[in-house]
């Protein structure tokens, strides 16, 4: 059996990050594990130091249960380097090369307007782009 995982991504600023995430991937708020009914009342548990708070984290999650848990966690430290490891957004449906063209291009349009930037486009395959905090990931289409 294969091992389940989970991403967590380092951020200065957690509800911006997982906003646009949310945008990007079509997640939503993972709901607090049971028997918490809300975020707050998970997180008080840990006894969190005064300087932390509820917005220094977002869990989101796939609404169909597909994709792997995306954590967005506020860091001290800035991001000072290419990321090691990114996400490849994957746009689906069928057609022709030029069609699945499109709607990557659309897809990384729609990504600009939710705060994402494109830093290189390797025409016909895949955008390169990066979140607003500049944590690079890539827009292809899905394997046919």
């Amino acid at each position: 059996m294969a091992a389940t995982f989970d991403l967590t991504l380092d951020c200065a600023d957690a509800p911006l990050l997982a906003a646009f995430w949310k945008t990007a991937l079509g997640y939503v708020d993972e709901p607090p594990p049971a028997p918490f009914t809300t975020r707050a009342e998970w997180l008080a548990q840990f006894d969190l130091p005064e300087d932390e708070s509820e917005d220094d984290g977002a869990w989101l999650c796939d609404p169909e249960g597909v994709g792997p848990r995306l954590s967005v966690l506020r860091v001290p430290e800035p991001k000072t380097a290419k990321n090691r490891l990114h996400i490849d957004v994957r746009v689906p449906g069928h057609g022709g090369p030029d069609e699945r063209w499109a709607r990557v291009r659309a897809e990384s349009e729609r990504l600009v307007e939710a705060g994402g930037s494109v830093l290189a486009e390797f025409e016909g395959h895949h955008v390169v782009m990066a979140d607003p905090e500049g944590n690079e990931f890539c827009v292809a289409a899905a394997p046919a």
